[in-house]
Protein backbone atom coordinates (compact mmCIF):
# COMPACT_ATOMS: atom_id res chain seq x y z
CA UNK A 1 0.00 0.00 0.00
CA UNK A 2 1.32 3.44 -0.95
CA UNK A 3 2.21 6.10 1.61
CA UNK A 4 1.35 9.81 1.28
CA UNK A 5 3.01 12.17 3.79
CA UNK A 6 1.76 15.66 4.71
CA UNK A 7 4.73 17.91 5.50
CA UNK A 8 5.31 21.59 6.11
CA UNK A 9 6.54 24.02 8.72
CA UNK A 10 4.68 24.22 12.06
CA UNK A 11 1.08 25.44 12.30
CA UNK A 12 0.17 25.55 8.61
CA UNK A 13 -2.83 23.21 9.13
CA UNK A 14 -1.43 19.74 8.44
CA UNK A 15 -3.44 18.03 11.18
CA UNK A 16 -6.62 19.83 10.12
CA UNK A 17 -6.13 18.52 6.58
CA UNK A 18 -5.36 15.04 7.90
CA UNK A 19 -8.54 14.95 9.98
CA UNK A 20 -10.61 16.26 7.09
CA UNK A 21 -9.30 13.62 4.67
CA UNK A 22 -9.58 10.78 7.17
CA UNK A 23 -13.08 11.81 8.17
CA UNK A 24 -12.58 11.50 11.90
CA UNK A 25 -10.57 13.46 14.42
CA UNK A 26 -7.34 11.53 14.98
CA UNK A 27 -4.69 14.24 15.13
CA UNK A 28 -4.73 16.95 17.80
CA UNK A 29 -5.49 20.34 16.28
CA UNK A 30 -4.24 23.40 18.12
CA UNK A 31 -3.22 26.98 17.44
CA UNK A 32 0.03 26.29 19.27
CA UNK A 33 2.87 25.51 16.83
CA UNK A 34 4.40 22.07 17.18
CA UNK A 35 1.36 20.26 18.60
CA UNK A 36 1.83 17.21 16.36
CA UNK A 37 5.18 15.78 17.40
CA UNK A 38 4.74 12.26 16.06
CA UNK A 39 3.40 10.73 12.91
CA UNK A 40 -0.26 9.80 12.84
CA UNK A 41 -1.42 7.35 10.18
CA UNK A 42 -4.73 6.27 8.66
CA UNK A 43 -5.90 4.45 5.56
CA UNK A 44 -7.61 6.68 2.98
CA UNK A 45 -9.41 5.76 -0.26
CA UNK A 46 -9.79 8.15 -3.18
CA UNK A 47 -10.28 7.66 -6.92
CA UNK A 48 -9.67 3.89 -6.81
CA UNK A 49 -6.49 4.43 -4.80
CA UNK A 50 -5.93 3.23 -1.27
CA UNK A 51 -3.02 4.64 0.65
CA UNK A 52 -1.70 5.29 4.14
CA UNK A 53 -1.90 9.00 4.93
CA UNK A 54 0.78 10.21 7.36
CA UNK A 55 0.44 13.38 9.40
CA UNK A 56 3.76 14.79 10.61
CA UNK A 57 4.99 17.41 13.01
CA UNK A 58 6.16 20.81 11.86
CA UNK A 59 9.36 20.54 9.86
CA UNK A 60 12.11 22.82 11.11
CA UNK A 61 15.23 22.76 8.92
CA UNK A 62 17.54 23.71 11.82
CA UNK A 63 15.99 22.15 14.94
CA UNK A 64 17.44 23.30 18.25
CA UNK A 65 15.95 21.12 20.97
CA UNK A 66 16.16 17.34 21.30
CA UNK A 67 12.40 17.08 20.74
CA UNK A 68 12.60 19.20 17.59
CA UNK A 69 15.46 17.05 16.29
CA UNK A 70 13.40 13.92 16.93
CA UNK A 71 10.40 15.38 15.09
CA UNK A 72 12.57 16.39 12.14
CA UNK A 73 14.15 12.95 11.98
CA UNK A 74 10.74 11.26 11.90
CA UNK A 75 9.61 13.58 9.10
CA UNK A 76 12.71 12.71 7.07
CA UNK A 77 11.74 9.06 7.50
CA UNK A 78 8.19 9.74 6.32
CA UNK A 79 9.52 11.55 3.24
CA UNK A 80 11.84 8.64 2.49
CA UNK A 81 9.02 6.10 2.71
CA UNK A 82 6.36 8.14 0.90
CA UNK A 83 5.17 7.53 -2.64
CA UNK A 84 3.94 11.15 -2.81
CA UNK A 85 4.15 14.21 -0.56
CA UNK A 86 1.65 16.97 0.19
CA UNK A 87 3.65 20.11 0.97
CA UNK A 88 1.44 22.54 2.92
CA UNK A 89 2.01 26.27 3.12
CA UNK A 90 -0.04 29.01 4.78
CA UNK A 91 -1.67 31.54 2.42
CA UNK A 92 -2.68 33.65 5.41
CA UNK A 93 0.93 34.23 6.48
CA UNK A 94 2.37 34.11 2.96
CA UNK A 95 5.69 32.73 1.79
CA UNK A 96 8.34 32.44 4.51
CA UNK A 97 12.04 31.62 4.63
CA UNK A 98 11.17 28.33 6.33
CA UNK A 99 8.92 27.40 3.38
CA UNK A 100 11.85 27.97 1.02
CA UNK A 101 14.12 25.75 3.14
CA UNK A 102 11.52 22.98 3.28
CA UNK A 103 11.03 23.18 -0.51
CA UNK A 104 14.80 22.73 -1.01
CA UNK A 105 14.67 19.58 1.13
CA UNK A 106 11.71 18.19 -0.82
CA UNK A 107 13.32 18.82 -4.19
CA UNK A 108 16.34 16.81 -3.07
CA UNK A 109 14.07 13.88 -2.17
CA UNK A 110 13.08 13.38 -5.86
CA UNK A 111 9.58 12.35 -4.68
CA UNK A 112 6.43 13.74 -6.35
CA UNK A 113 5.36 16.82 -4.38
CA UNK A 114 1.89 18.41 -4.47
CA UNK A 115 1.85 21.98 -3.17
CA UNK A 116 -1.22 22.88 -1.08
CA UNK A 117 -1.75 26.55 -0.18
CA UNK A 118 -3.94 26.32 2.91
CA UNK A 119 -6.24 28.83 4.65
CA UNK A 120 -7.54 30.29 1.39
CA UNK A 121 -10.83 31.31 2.95
CA UNK A 122 -11.62 34.37 0.80
CA UNK A 123 -10.86 35.93 -2.58
CA UNK A 124 -8.19 38.23 -1.16
CA UNK A 125 -6.10 35.27 -0.03
CA UNK A 126 -6.69 33.62 -3.40
CA UNK A 127 -4.87 36.57 -4.99
CA UNK A 128 -1.83 35.81 -2.79
CA UNK A 129 -1.51 32.16 -3.87
CA UNK A 130 0.63 32.79 -7.04
CA UNK A 131 3.45 34.02 -4.79
CA UNK A 132 4.10 30.35 -3.86
CA UNK A 133 5.32 29.66 -7.41
CA UNK A 134 8.63 31.03 -6.07
CA UNK A 135 9.08 27.71 -4.24
CA UNK A 136 9.76 25.97 -7.54
CA UNK A 137 7.54 23.02 -6.55
CA UNK A 138 4.85 23.49 -9.20
CA UNK A 139 1.30 24.82 -9.27
CA UNK A 140 0.03 25.74 -5.79
CA UNK A 141 -3.47 24.35 -5.19
CA UNK A 142 -5.59 26.72 -3.06
CA UNK A 143 -7.45 24.90 -0.28
CA UNK A 144 -9.12 25.47 3.05
CA UNK A 145 -8.64 22.39 5.21
CA UNK A 146 -10.93 23.90 7.84
CA UNK A 147 -13.81 24.49 5.42
CA UNK A 148 -13.05 21.52 3.15
CA UNK A 149 -12.72 23.54 -0.06
CA UNK A 150 -10.27 22.67 -2.83
CA UNK A 151 -9.68 19.16 -1.52
CA UNK A 152 -11.13 17.44 -4.59
CA UNK A 153 -8.52 19.03 -6.85
CA UNK A 154 -5.78 18.38 -4.29
CA UNK A 155 -6.55 14.68 -3.92
CA UNK A 156 -7.06 14.19 -7.64
CA UNK A 157 -3.54 15.53 -8.17
CA UNK A 158 -2.14 13.32 -5.40
CA UNK A 159 -3.93 10.24 -6.76
CA UNK A 160 -2.29 10.84 -10.13
CA UNK A 161 1.07 9.98 -8.55
CA UNK A 162 -0.15 6.69 -7.04
CA UNK A 163 -0.66 3.28 -8.64
CA UNK A 164 -4.24 1.96 -8.80
CA UNK A 165 -5.14 -0.23 -5.85
CA UNK A 166 -5.46 -3.95 -6.46
CA UNK A 167 -8.79 -5.21 -5.09
CA UNK A 168 -8.36 -7.55 -2.14
CA UNK A 169 -9.30 -11.16 -2.71
CA UNK A 170 -11.20 -12.02 0.45
CA UNK A 171 -11.48 -15.65 -0.60
CA UNK A 172 -7.72 -15.94 -0.95
CA UNK A 173 -4.91 -16.68 1.44
CA UNK A 174 -5.22 -15.52 5.03
CA UNK A 175 -2.46 -13.09 6.04
CA UNK A 176 -1.21 -12.91 9.62
CA UNK A 177 1.05 -10.09 10.84
CA UNK A 178 3.21 -10.69 13.91
CA UNK A 179 3.77 -7.37 15.67
CA UNK A 180 5.01 -6.09 18.99
CA UNK A 181 7.62 -3.88 20.56
CA UNK A 182 11.27 -4.91 20.10
CA UNK A 183 12.67 -8.10 21.61
CA UNK A 184 9.40 -9.74 22.68
CA UNK A 185 10.23 -12.84 20.59
CA UNK A 186 8.39 -12.25 17.32
CA UNK A 187 10.99 -13.80 15.03
CA UNK A 188 11.57 -16.78 17.31
CA UNK A 189 7.82 -17.35 17.42
CA UNK A 190 7.69 -17.37 13.64
CA UNK A 191 10.55 -19.87 13.48
CA UNK A 192 8.80 -22.11 16.01
CA UNK A 193 5.63 -22.07 13.92
CA UNK A 194 7.66 -23.33 10.97
CA UNK A 195 9.75 -25.74 12.98
CA UNK A 196 12.87 -24.33 11.39
CA UNK A 197 14.74 -21.06 11.09
CA UNK A 198 13.20 -18.85 8.42
CA UNK A 199 14.20 -15.42 9.77
CA UNK A 200 17.19 -14.17 11.75
CA UNK A 201 16.74 -14.37 15.54
CA UNK A 202 18.92 -12.24 17.79
CA UNK A 203 18.95 -11.04 21.39
CA UNK A 204 19.63 -7.52 20.06
CA UNK A 205 16.37 -5.54 19.90
CA UNK A 206 15.41 -4.43 16.40
CA UNK A 207 17.11 -7.16 14.34
CA UNK A 208 14.16 -7.44 11.97
CA UNK A 209 14.20 -4.22 9.95
CA UNK A 210 11.62 -4.97 7.27
CA UNK A 211 8.37 -6.89 7.07
CA UNK A 212 9.12 -10.44 5.89
CA UNK A 213 6.44 -12.58 4.20
CA UNK A 214 6.68 -16.35 4.53
CA UNK A 215 4.25 -19.04 3.40
CA UNK A 216 3.11 -21.60 5.97
CA UNK A 217 1.35 -24.75 4.78
CA UNK A 218 -1.21 -25.65 7.44
CA UNK A 219 -3.65 -28.55 7.10
CA UNK A 220 -3.68 -28.33 3.33
CA UNK A 221 -3.94 -24.56 2.97
CA UNK A 222 -1.41 -21.76 2.57
CA UNK A 223 -1.16 -18.98 5.13
CA UNK A 224 1.03 -15.88 4.78
CA UNK A 225 2.92 -14.95 7.95
CA UNK A 226 4.35 -11.43 8.07
CA UNK A 227 7.16 -10.90 10.56
CA UNK A 228 7.82 -7.25 11.35
CA UNK A 229 10.26 -4.95 13.05
CA UNK A 230 9.49 -3.99 16.63
CA UNK A 231 7.08 -1.09 17.06
CA UNK A 232 7.96 1.40 19.74
CA UNK A 233 5.72 4.00 21.29
CA UNK A 234 5.49 7.11 19.10
CA UNK A 235 8.21 9.52 20.09
CA UNK A 236 10.41 6.69 21.45
CA UNK A 237 11.85 5.47 18.17
CA UNK A 238 15.63 5.43 18.25
CA UNK A 239 17.68 7.21 15.56
CA UNK A 240 18.98 5.28 12.60
CA UNK A 241 17.61 2.61 10.33
CA UNK A 242 14.96 1.49 12.87
CA UNK A 243 12.91 4.57 11.98
CA UNK A 244 12.42 3.19 8.49
CA UNK A 245 10.79 0.04 9.85
CA UNK A 246 7.83 1.71 11.57
CA UNK A 247 5.84 2.65 8.47
CA UNK A 248 6.67 -0.72 6.92
CA UNK A 249 5.18 -2.35 10.00
CA UNK A 250 2.10 -0.19 9.55
CA UNK A 251 1.89 -1.37 5.95
CA UNK A 252 2.09 -4.96 7.20
CA UNK A 253 -0.78 -4.36 9.63
CA UNK A 254 -2.95 -2.86 6.90
CA UNK A 255 -2.16 -5.82 4.60
CA UNK A 256 -2.99 -8.41 7.24
CA UNK A 257 -6.31 -10.03 8.04
CA UNK A 258 -5.33 -11.06 11.56
CA UNK A 259 -2.62 -9.58 13.79
CA UNK A 260 -0.82 -11.33 16.64
CA UNK A 261 0.24 -8.70 19.19
CA UNK A 262 3.15 -10.28 21.03
CA UNK A 263 3.86 -9.19 24.60
CA UNK A 264 6.56 -10.26 27.05
CA UNK A 265 5.46 -12.23 30.10
CA UNK A 266 8.04 -10.37 32.17
CA UNK A 267 6.58 -6.94 31.19
CA UNK A 268 2.88 -7.50 30.83
CA UNK A 269 0.80 -5.06 28.79
CA UNK A 270 2.99 -2.02 29.09
CA UNK A 271 1.90 1.34 27.71
CA UNK A 272 3.91 0.54 24.59
CA UNK A 273 2.10 -2.79 24.19
CA UNK A 274 -1.22 -0.97 24.36
CA UNK A 275 0.05 1.50 21.80
CA UNK A 276 0.93 -1.34 19.43
CA UNK A 277 -2.55 -2.79 19.92
CA UNK A 278 -3.93 0.67 19.17
CA UNK A 279 -2.42 0.52 15.68
CA UNK A 280 -4.30 -2.70 14.96
CA UNK A 281 -7.51 -1.25 16.42
CA UNK A 282 -7.25 1.85 14.21
CA UNK A 283 -6.75 -0.42 11.20
CA UNK A 284 -9.84 -2.48 12.19
CA UNK A 285 -7.93 -5.76 11.99
CA UNK A 286 -8.60 -9.06 13.67
CA UNK A 287 -6.30 -9.45 16.66
CA UNK A 288 -5.13 -11.88 19.33
CA UNK A 289 -2.73 -11.05 22.15
CA UNK A 290 0.04 -13.62 22.61
CA UNK A 291 1.82 -13.57 25.98
CA UNK A 292 5.22 -14.95 24.98
CA UNK A 293 8.03 -16.30 27.20
CA UNK A 294 5.43 -17.97 29.44
CA UNK A 295 8.07 -20.55 30.34
CA UNK A 296 9.39 -17.86 32.70
CA UNK A 297 6.07 -17.73 34.59
CA UNK A 298 7.15 -19.95 37.53
CA UNK A 299 10.28 -17.89 38.13
CA UNK A 300 8.28 -14.67 37.83
CA UNK A 301 5.57 -15.91 40.18
CA UNK A 302 2.91 -15.56 37.50
CA UNK A 303 -0.42 -17.35 37.61
CA UNK A 304 -2.39 -17.63 34.36
CA UNK A 305 -5.78 -16.90 35.97
CA UNK A 306 -4.59 -13.73 37.71
CA UNK A 307 -2.57 -12.77 34.66
CA UNK A 308 -5.56 -13.12 32.36
CA UNK A 309 -7.58 -10.88 34.67
CA UNK A 310 -4.83 -8.22 34.52
CA UNK A 311 -4.50 -8.37 30.73
CA UNK A 312 -8.28 -8.20 30.39
CA UNK A 313 -8.28 -5.11 32.60
CA UNK A 314 -5.62 -3.44 30.43
CA UNK A 315 -7.62 -4.35 27.31
CA UNK A 316 -10.99 -3.48 28.85
CA UNK A 317 -11.90 -1.44 25.77
CA UNK A 318 -11.71 -4.63 23.69
CA UNK A 319 -13.01 -7.62 25.69
CA UNK A 320 -13.47 -9.58 22.46
CA UNK A 321 -9.70 -10.15 22.04
CA UNK A 322 -8.45 -13.73 22.66
CA UNK A 323 -5.45 -14.03 25.01
CA UNK A 324 -3.00 -16.83 24.31
CA UNK A 325 0.02 -18.02 26.31
CA UNK A 326 3.09 -19.39 24.56
CA UNK A 327 6.77 -20.02 24.79
CA UNK A 328 8.40 -19.57 21.40
CA UNK A 329 11.64 -20.91 22.88
CA UNK A 330 10.15 -24.27 23.92
CA UNK A 331 7.13 -24.45 21.60
CA UNK A 332 4.58 -24.41 24.41
CA UNK A 333 1.13 -23.16 23.40
CA UNK A 334 2.24 -22.34 19.86
CA UNK A 335 -0.13 -24.96 18.43
CA UNK A 336 -3.09 -22.74 19.45
CA UNK A 337 -2.05 -19.74 17.38
CA UNK A 338 -3.03 -20.71 13.83
CA UNK A 339 -6.41 -22.27 14.82
CA UNK A 340 -7.19 -19.06 16.72
CA UNK A 341 -6.27 -16.93 13.68
CA UNK A 342 -8.46 -19.09 11.45
CA UNK A 343 -11.35 -18.70 13.86
CA UNK A 344 -10.93 -14.90 13.92
CA UNK A 345 -10.68 -14.81 10.12
CA UNK A 346 -13.95 -16.72 9.87
CA UNK A 347 -15.60 -14.34 12.34
CA UNK A 348 -14.53 -11.36 10.22
CA UNK A 349 -16.35 -12.88 7.26
CA UNK A 350 -19.50 -13.82 9.16
CA UNK A 351 -22.79 -12.53 7.76
CA UNK A 352 -25.90 -11.88 9.84
CA UNK A 353 -29.36 -11.80 8.30
CA UNK A 354 -31.30 -8.55 8.55
CA UNK A 355 -34.17 -10.25 10.37
CA UNK A 356 -31.88 -11.78 13.01
CA UNK A 357 -30.08 -8.47 13.51
CA UNK A 358 -33.31 -6.53 13.96
CA UNK A 359 -34.62 -8.99 16.55
CA UNK A 360 -31.51 -8.20 18.58
CA UNK A 361 -31.91 -4.45 18.05
CA UNK A 362 -35.55 -4.52 19.14
CA UNK A 363 -34.63 -6.34 22.35
CA UNK A 364 -31.72 -3.95 22.95
CA UNK A 365 -33.89 -0.85 22.51
CA UNK A 366 -36.58 -2.28 24.79
CA UNK A 367 -34.05 -3.07 27.51
CA UNK A 368 -32.28 0.28 27.75
CA UNK A 369 -33.60 3.86 27.65
CA UNK A 370 -32.74 5.71 24.45
CA UNK A 371 -30.47 8.78 24.59
CA UNK A 372 -32.18 12.16 24.78
CA UNK A 373 -31.00 15.68 24.02
CA UNK A 374 -33.06 18.83 24.66
CA UNK A 375 -36.32 16.95 24.66
CA UNK A 376 -35.55 14.90 21.55
CA UNK A 377 -34.82 11.21 21.88
CA UNK A 378 -33.07 8.77 19.57
CA UNK A 379 -35.14 6.44 17.42
CA UNK A 380 -33.66 3.34 15.81
CA UNK A 381 -35.74 2.26 12.83
CA UNK A 382 -33.86 -0.81 11.68
CA UNK A 383 -30.36 -2.13 10.92
CA UNK A 384 -28.63 -4.25 8.32
CA UNK A 385 -25.15 -5.67 7.81
CA UNK A 386 -23.38 -3.74 5.07
CA UNK A 387 -19.92 -5.28 5.04
CA UNK A 388 -17.43 -7.87 6.24
CA UNK A 389 -13.70 -7.80 7.02
CA UNK A 390 -14.43 -6.09 9.38
CA UNK A 391 -18.11 -6.83 10.08
CA UNK A 392 -19.97 -3.58 9.42
CA UNK A 393 -23.54 -2.70 10.39
CA UNK A 394 -25.59 0.31 9.36
CA UNK A 395 -28.33 1.41 11.74
CA UNK A 396 -30.96 3.78 10.37
CA UNK A 397 -31.94 6.35 12.98
CA UNK A 398 -33.86 9.62 13.14
CA UNK A 399 -30.74 11.70 13.93
CA UNK A 400 -27.19 10.28 14.18
CA UNK A 401 -26.19 13.22 16.40
CA UNK A 402 -28.39 11.77 19.14
CA UNK A 403 -26.39 8.52 19.25
CA UNK A 404 -24.19 8.85 22.33
CA UNK A 405 -20.95 6.85 22.23
CA UNK A 406 -21.97 4.90 25.36
CA UNK A 407 -25.20 3.78 23.71
CA UNK A 408 -23.30 2.84 20.55
CA UNK A 409 -21.01 0.69 22.73
CA UNK A 410 -24.11 -0.86 24.32
CA UNK A 411 -25.51 -1.71 20.88
CA UNK A 412 -22.18 -3.23 19.85
CA UNK A 413 -22.12 -5.37 22.98
CA UNK A 414 -25.65 -6.61 22.27
CA UNK A 415 -24.65 -7.59 18.73
CA UNK A 416 -21.56 -9.39 20.02
CA UNK A 417 -23.54 -11.22 22.67
CA UNK A 418 -25.91 -12.51 20.01
CA UNK A 419 -23.51 -13.27 17.16
CA UNK A 420 -19.97 -13.51 18.55
CA UNK A 421 -17.36 -11.81 16.36
CA UNK A 422 -14.48 -13.02 18.50
CA UNK A 423 -11.19 -11.27 17.90
CA UNK A 424 -12.41 -8.65 15.44
CA UNK A 425 -13.57 -5.05 15.74
CA UNK A 426 -16.98 -4.35 14.29
CA UNK A 427 -18.09 -1.08 12.73
CA UNK A 428 -21.40 0.55 13.54
CA UNK A 429 -22.52 3.25 11.16
CA UNK A 430 -25.52 5.45 11.89
CA UNK A 431 -27.46 6.86 8.99
CA UNK A 432 -30.15 9.48 9.35
CA UNK A 433 -33.62 8.86 8.00
CA UNK A 434 -36.61 11.14 8.15
CA UNK A 435 -38.98 9.91 10.79
CA UNK A 436 -42.41 8.91 9.61
CA UNK A 437 -45.08 11.50 10.34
Amino acid sequence: MSIVAIVGRPNVGKSTLFNRLVGRRMAIVSEMPGTTRDRVTAKVSFAEREFILVDTGGLQPDPESEIQRGVTSQIHMAIEEAEAIIFMVDAKEGLTASDLEVSDLLRRSTKPVVLAANKVDNSRRLDDVPDFYRLGIGDPIPISAYHGTGLEELMTTVAGHLPPSVPEERSGTMKIAIVGRPNVGKSMLLNTLFGQERVIVSEIPGTTRDAVDTILEYEGESIVLIDTAGLRKRGRVDPGVERYSVLRTMQAIYRADVVFVIVDAAELMTAQDLHVWGYTKDALKGVAVVVNKWDLAPDLGLDQKRNRHYVRYRLRAAPYIPILYASAKYGQGVEELIPTAKRIFAERGKEVTTSALNRVLIRAVASSPMPRDRGRHLKVFYGTQTGTHPPTFTLFVNDPALMHFSYARYMENQIREAFGFEGTPIQLRFQGRKAER
